[in-house]
């Protein structure tokens, strides 16, 4: 099944290129950078504000009166209070920052508090995949579907571990733990958006993380809905992952048990 770009995905994806050029020249000096006492730190944060301002750009004038939450700039109140952009300009900072080439451009579309719409763009890998409610999930124009493996021995789970509270890395930890004995085929790459892409592609078959925020999650939620995947609050059946920042995503079929052993660790 072939994709039509909707209006919207087409201002999305004209949105991810432009930046990713600019990321992408910014990549190729990365590695000359690792040699210096300073490394390339400060570069790489100018590098992802940069890329915001693209992104931006593209995105208010395609939408004037859309609203703005971005990682660089923060929120920006449009004159539609309804509509939403959700933007992570450089999501795998810390990959980008070493010279490792796994990182995305992530935007999402937020409507009254619900993600209808999703880009996610791997630009080294030339991979973009986006979503759009009740319009299915893609790459480019494939149609994504997630895995049919039912097995959470059989099964590759993806993760990232949160930076901050003890408490936070208490809890992972006692998750990660429970995971393992049930899945031994954990991967965790430090890319958020990507994982969940990943989930939609059926590269992996769920992926779950705490301490996230908005734009690292919000494109990928869509997404993975739309290739018949389940998104939910790790600690709420009813809370917001957007909000909350605390997601589990996993394909139909293992959804419920690797969320039966998240909650029991």
């Amino acid at each position: 099944m072939a994709a039509t770009f909707s209006p919207t995905i087409t201002v999305m994806i004209r949105a991810a290129e432009r930046a990713a050029k600019s990321l992408l020249r910014d990549f190729g000096e990365v590695e000359q950078l690792q040699v210096s006492m300073k490394g390339p730190g400060d570069f790489v944060s100018a590098a992802d504000r940069r890329a915001e301002k693209h992104i931006h750009a593209e995105l208010l004038k395609a939408r004037p009166d859309y609203g703005f939450l971005m990682e660089e700039s923060g929120a920006h109140p449009g004159k539609d209070p309804d509509y939403r952009w959700i933007v992570d300009p450089l999501d795998g900072t810390t990959n980008f920052l070493h010279g490792i080439p796994h990182w995305a451009i992530s935007i999402g579309l937020e409507h009254k508090g619900e993600i209808i719409a999703g880009v996610i763009y791997d630009p080294v890998k030339d991979e973009l995949f986006h979503a759009e409610k009740n319009g299915g999930a893609f790459m480019r124009r494939r149609r994504l579907r997630v895995s049919g493996r039912a097995d959470l021995m059989l099964a590759t789970i993806a993760t990232g571990a949160p930076r901050r509270a003890d408490f936070s890395r208490d809890v992972f930890m006692r998750e990660y733990r429970a995971v393992q004995e049930v899945s031994p085929g954990l991967r965790r790459f430090g890319a958020a958006a990507l994982d969940m892409a990943y989930v939609a592609a059926g590269r992996y078959e769920g992926f779950w993380e705490r301490e996230l925020k908005a734009w690292d999650i919000a494109a990928g939620i869509i997404i993975v809905k739309e290739a018949g995947g389940f998104v939910c609050d790790l600690d709420n059946e009813k809370g917001n992952p957007v909000e909350t920042g605390n997601v589990l995503a996993a394909n139909n079929k293992l959804f419920a048990d690797l969320r039966k052993v998240l909650k029991a660790a």
